[in-house]
């Protein structure tokens, strides 16, 4: 993963949304997700703050660049993009230096 960009989304969901029904409609992206070229890996938490971070591996900066356009627009995103509170959201994409395996 020489190349690898790590996209990365922080994010507190909107008062009415509940954190496993949140789960659910993140799963509702995941087969849109996994149809961006360049995808790797996606993993989803919540912090004991309340925080939420979206972390998603893709193969290259233009692959992810370009994935956060499409997402935007995709039909699954909508669901997704109304539970979250709108100001709260923060991404960045950072380049992978190093990766420990397990």
């Amino acid at each position: 993963m020489k190349n690898a960009v790590a996209e990365i989304v922080t994010f507190a969901l909107a008062d009415t949304v509940k954190s496993a029904d949140f789960v659910e409609i993140s799963k509702g992206t995941e087969t849109f997700v996994r149809s961006l070229p360049g995808f790797v890996h996606r993993q989803l938490s919540e912090g004991e703050d309340g925080k939420w971070t979206d972390y998603v591996i893709w193969d290259s900066m233009e692959a992810a660049k370009s994935a956060a356009e499409a997402f935007m627009k995709a039909e699954c995103a909508g669901a997704l993009m109304t539970a979250i509170a709108p100001d709260s959201v923060n991404m960045r994409h950072e380049n992978v230096l190093w990766k420990m395996a397990a």
